[in-house]
């Protein structure tokens, strides 16, 4: 594995990380108890474009891993 696949899988990642915490971020905040307690985080689109960041950047690690 040389040093770009690396880093490619190093970034998918840490972006499958952000992803996580956006999830996590998302689902605290669908299940309030006080609902006039609106954040100002758009936890799900953080989590959508780092979700897709994450299988683009491991898909492409993998594929070049893959090939040798």
């Amino acid at each position: 594995m040389d040093d770009s696949t690396r880093y490619l899988a190093i970034a998918g990642g840490l972006a499958a990380l952000i992803a996580l915490a956006a999830w996590i971020g998302d689902r605290r905040r669908m299940r309030r108890r006080d609902l006039d307690r609106v954040g100002f985080m758009p936890w799900t689109t953080i989590f959508f474009l780092a979700l897709l960041l994450a299988a683009i950047l491991l898909g492409l690690s993998a594929r070049a891993w893959l090939a040798g």
